[in-house]
């Protein structure tokens, strides 16, 4: 009986084992101990695998103890559920009413257990997560307090920004004038001037004038300078605690303008709005302007001469040529200049001084026949010839340079009229050729005629394209297309450039002006166009001791004369009519104490020069700009007070 009860027993334990298999299948109780137990045993495996963090191996143990109270819990629970799991209830019995009372207390065991190993695991995940976060928290505000109590690291700026708004390729007088304006129209303007220049934006004026009349034995190095009527002040526009400095230029709240000096931009890319500079840094910009100016040209015949003569040149332009030039004047015996235009006229007359203290040989050659003969009339060039032959200048006029070679310790200077000249150094004054290099790279448009770059009646080359100062070739609405190489037009178009930069969209109808100085006591402004192939009218009369360069400076209280007149113009001139006879040219040797030239073509005034006449430049502006013929010239001429005394 006994054995067949243990077969019946083996008999029954294998079916019961097959219907539990196929009873777990659908048995949802079931299913759900399985999906509960799979992310159980992998929590149970990583934090187990993690006990070496913190916490070591009783934070293990814990764990595990509260994953076996709940697997308990929840695997009792099922058995209890799942009718497929429970076995006979003789074996979950104890003696009391059967099936009863012991189930109930297993129960209550299980479920204290379960909720005992929850609580457990749920205050622990808590009180880890608290802990992260403290220490989260702590970590945050530690490196926040740091980066504000430490200063910025040196060197944590690049040294040149890759994006500027406004980028001024040029450092002389237009660039500067764009910024200033750029800046006078938006104040919150980030400007960068990139100029090949190694010194901040300067005047040139003064290289050729009052610097060489100065006293101070170190005005090379100071480059302040005294004007005509006493006062003292810098070539330069604004001390360098005016500009920015260029690394700083994007994070500096308020904007401003930053010079890169002594760097070269050797390319453009227009449609990708970006430059190349000669060191190979790339900057992109939203608004350009092009102000590179001009070079000195030289002569033909000196270009081929070799070396040793090109180690005696100085092509007259920037602070290092005056800084040379003035150290040599002091060591040689003797220096040509070559050119009788302004620049040569009035170097002649800053050297000539020095000829009478000194004992310096100065010599002037130009082909003319006579000092600025390409400007000034006849009479007037013969006259102004002779003024700088009385600063002791000799003037040599039509001479024409064939050829210059080195003989022993000088220079031997042959003209094609087989005259010689031996001097000890010289100085080439022939002339400005535009900087129109990047015309190429860019795609903009080179005059042909006149040179520099075609720009429209706003200044501009190219969309986000502007050009200002020599470099920039106009329509004038009165004279036609033209390029201006003077102090004045390079101030007028720079700020007209930086309006428009900034959407003003104005067209450049100025008439610039230029002057030039044969010392404190001889002068002369000028504006239009003032060619001595024109057909001329002058009308003088005698100068006072208020007629001079100085007493005009006296009386503005500036040495750069369109710094008082900028873009001044007479509301209304009216003409009398009168029965004045015709103007008479004056006689050769006259003195020309104060006096107007008009230049005429087809009977209209284009030109005008005021000959020791001053601040009466918006009257000169206002007559081109009407563009009217004048029976009587002499009338014309009484607007500027002339005879007054």
């Amino acid at each position: 009986m006994q054995r067949v009860a243990e077969l019946e027993e083996g008999v029954f334990g294998i079916r019961q084992k097959h219907v539990l298999q196929k009873s777990l299948a659908a048995c949802s109780n079931c299913k759900l101990l399985q999906r509960w137990s799979a992310p159980v045993e992998r929590q149970r495996s990583t934090h187990v695998a993690g006990s070496g963090t913190p916490g070591g191996s009783g934070a293990s143990s814990g764990f595990a103890l509260i994953v076996g109270l709940s697997t308990l819990g929840a695997g009792a629970y099922t058995v209890l559920q799942c009718h497929h799991l429970r076995c006979p209830s003789r074996s979950l019995t104890s003696s009391g009413v059967p099936g009863k009372a012991g189930s109930n207390l297993l129960l209550y065991l299980i479920v204290g257990g379960t909720v005992t190993g929850t609580g457990a695991y749920v205050y622990k995940t808590l009180r880890e997560n608290k802990e992260r976060f403290t220490s989260r928290v702590t970590t945050i505000t530690t490196r926040s307090q740091e980066k504000e109590s430490s200063p910025p690291a040196p060197g944590a700026h690049p040294e040149v920004p890759s994006h500027v708004p406004f980028l001024l390729i040029g450092g002389g007088t237009a660039a500067f004038a764009a910024a200033r304006s750029i800046r006078a129209r938006d104040p919150g303007a980030r400007v960068l001037i990139v100029s090949e220049d190694p010194a901040l934006p300067y005047m040139r004026p003064p290289l050729s004038k009052e610097l060489w009349f100065s006293d101070d034995p170190n005005v090379t190095e100071t480059l302040r300078f005294k004007q005509w009527n006493g006062k003292e002040r810098s070539i330069y526009f604004q001390p360098p605690s005016f500009y920015v400095p260029v690394r700083d230029l994007p994070y500096v709240e308020n904007g401003g303008v930053a010079v890169l000096c002594g760097k070269k931009v050797v390319h453009m890319d227009v449609r990708g709005n970006t430059v190349k500079l000669s060191d190979g840094t790339q900057i992109s910009y939203d608004k350009c302007l092009i102000a590179t100016g001009g070079s000195p040209r030289n002569l033909p015949a000196i270009e081929r001469a070799g070396k040793d003569v090109q180690q005696r040149l100085t092509l007259f332009r920037k602070i290092e040529d005056y800084k040379k030039l003035e150290k040599i004047s002091r060591e040689v015996k003797s220096i040509t200049i070559i050119g009788g235009g302004f620049l040569g006229s009035e170097l002649a007359c800053a050297l000539g001084r020095r000829a009478r203290t000194r004992g310096l040989e100065v010599i002037q050659l130009f082909p003319e026949n006579g000092n600025m003969g390409k400007v000034l009339p006849e009479y007037l060039s013969n006259w102004t010839t002779e003024k700088v032959r009385r600063e002791g200048v000799n003037v040599m006029p039509n001479a024409v340079v064939k050829s210059v070679s080195v003989s022993g310790k000088r220079l031997v200077i042959k003209l094609k009229d087989g005259r010689k000249v031996e001097t000890d150094h010289i100085v080439a004054a022939v002339g400005l050729e535009p900087n129109v290099e990047l015309a190429k790279s860019a795609g903009l448009e080179v005059d042909s005629d006149f040179g520099g770059f075609r720009v429209n009646a706003e200044l501009q080359a190219r969309s986000n394209i502007w050009v200002a100062g020599d470099a920039a070739c106009f329509y004038d609405i009165k004279l036609g297309r033209r390029r201006v190489e003077h102090h004045d037009h390079a101030v007028v178009s720079g700020r007209l450039a930086g309006e428009n930069m900034t959407g003003a969209a104005k067209p450049y109808w100025h008439q610039s002006m230029f002057w030039s100085d044969l010392g404190p006591n001889v002068g002369y402004e000028a504006i239009g166009l003032v060619d001595s192939s024109l057909p001329t009218v002058g009308v003088f009369a005698k100068a006072t001791a208020k007629d001079t360069p100085k007493s005009a400076t006296e009386q503005s209280g500036t040495g750069i004369r369109s710094e008082s007149e900028t873009e001044a113009e007479a509301s209304e001139v009216h003409v009398s009519p009168g029965s004045s006879p015709a103007p008479q040219v004056p006689k050769q040797g006259e003195d020309y104490g104060k006096g107007v030239i008009f230049y005429l073509r087809d009977k209209v005034v284009v030109g005008i020069v005021l000959w020791n006449i001053f601040n009466r430049m918006p009257i000169a502006r206002k007559i081109i700009k009407d563009g009217e013929e004048h029976d009587d010239l002499n009338e014309v001429a009484k607007l500027f007070n002339i005879h007054e005394d």
